[in-house]
């Protein structure tokens, strides 16, 4: 058996997983989010939306390099704020608010979990696995999706990086996770879909069994060049892992 598929063999103590673009599409959600405050910023101040869309970028890249590996460095609120500054706009108070709030409630109705998500959290609830969201960004938002998505009674505890300080893969965020559901247990499994800040971070911190959230075309290009325990395309693999596992323990 080799080292990895032995670490599949046993059903894991505790599962975390990353949020965003992992149990949901992120991508669709946030292309038509980002629309309407363009389409916002275009009818108030007359100016193209491809132009907006620019500075939009160009706003999000400067507020990450001034606050990086925090999570207001991923807030829209100074995103927005940014933009309309470097326009010569002012702050505009209200209007950076209403982009915000813009943002958020267009994205969240857009914003749906990946099919079998509730089936595979299901399955862990059942077998009484505890469940850790981890996640970057602010606190209020990530439990907003979480409560807009329905996993109140599916989700043991969530950390994000505005709760301890720093965004993955700083081992706080993964240490944090383990003291709210017992630092005692020992055999984790880490889902997400950045090898780095997810998987990379989990496995120096916990030694977590890592599972990489891949297109299914590109699977074996991109497990020849990262290290990871496992790859999916969607969860329905991943209750077939799961389903495939033994209870027991056996050191790593």
């Amino acid at each position: 058996m080799s080292a990895h598929s032995k670490r599949l063999r046993y059903a894991p103590d505790a599962v975390l997983t990353d949020l965003d673009n992992t149990l949901y599409e992120y991508a669709s959600a946030h292309e038509r989010a980002l629309a309407e405050c363009l389409q916002k910023i275009e009818h108030n101040f007359r100016i193209p939306k491809e132009e907006v869309r620019r500075a939009f970028d160009l706003s999000r890249l400067a507020t990450h390099n001034d606050l990086r590996e925090t999570a207001a460095s991923h807030s829209r609120l100074l995103y927005f704020c940014r933009l309309l500054e470097m326009y010569g706009l002012g702050t505009q108070f209200t209007f950076a608010l209403e982009l915000e709030q813009t943002y958020w409630r267009n994205f969240l109705v857009s914003a749906q979990l990946f099919p079998d998500v509730l089936e595979f959290l299901n399955d862990l609830r059942i077998r009484k696995i505890p469940v850790v969201v981890v996640t970057n960004l602010t606190h209020q938002i990530q439990l907003r999706k979480l409560s807009y998505f329905g996993l109140g009674e599916l989700v043991t505890a969530i950390v994000t990086s505005e709760e301890v300080g720093v965004d993955k893969p700083h081992p706080r965020i993964f240490e944090r996770a383990m003291q709210k559901i017992g630092s005692e247990r020992s055999r984790i499994w880490m889902i997400g879909d950045d090898p780095i800040a997810d998987l990379r971070g989990a496995k120096a911190t916990l030694s977590a069994t890592t599972f990489l959230r891949v297109p299914r075309f590109s699977r074996q290009k991109i497990l020849d060049n990262i290290d990871v325990d496992a790859a999916y395309s969607t969860f329905a693999e991943l209750r077939s892992y799961l389903a495939a596992t033994e209870p027991g323990y056996e050191d790593h």
